[in-house]
């Protein structure tokens, strides 16, 4: 059964109570019977274990191939951190 928070327009107390679904919501403050608000609560929802996409693909990197095909991709000199051609192997400097 679902718990539901309330908020009092007239005195400002929260007060939670337990509700079915179906139920209809409070209308009146418990301690001062002025109007209330039903709020919207955090949830404490948590995907755990296998089978969601945050613990499954989420955030995954490429798998080794890709990564070795990107690597052979690449030209034979290289560019370092200043911005210089560094020569290939086998060239002379």
């Amino acid at each position: 059964m679902p718990i539901y928070e309330y908020r009092c327009d007239k005195c400002g107390k929260e007060f939670e109570v337990f509700q079915g679904i179906t139920e209809a919501p409070v209308k009146t403050c418990r301690f001062c019977q002025g109007p209330v608000k039903r709020l919207i609560s955090v949830t404490t929802f948590h995907l755990k274990g296998t089978g969601w996409y945050v613990t499954d693909y989420g955030g995954k990197k490429a798998p080794a191939a890709e990564s070795a095909r990107e690597e052979k991709a690449s030209p034979e000199g290289t560019v370092t951190d200043k911005g210089e051609s560094s020569p290939a192997a086998g060239e002379p400097e």
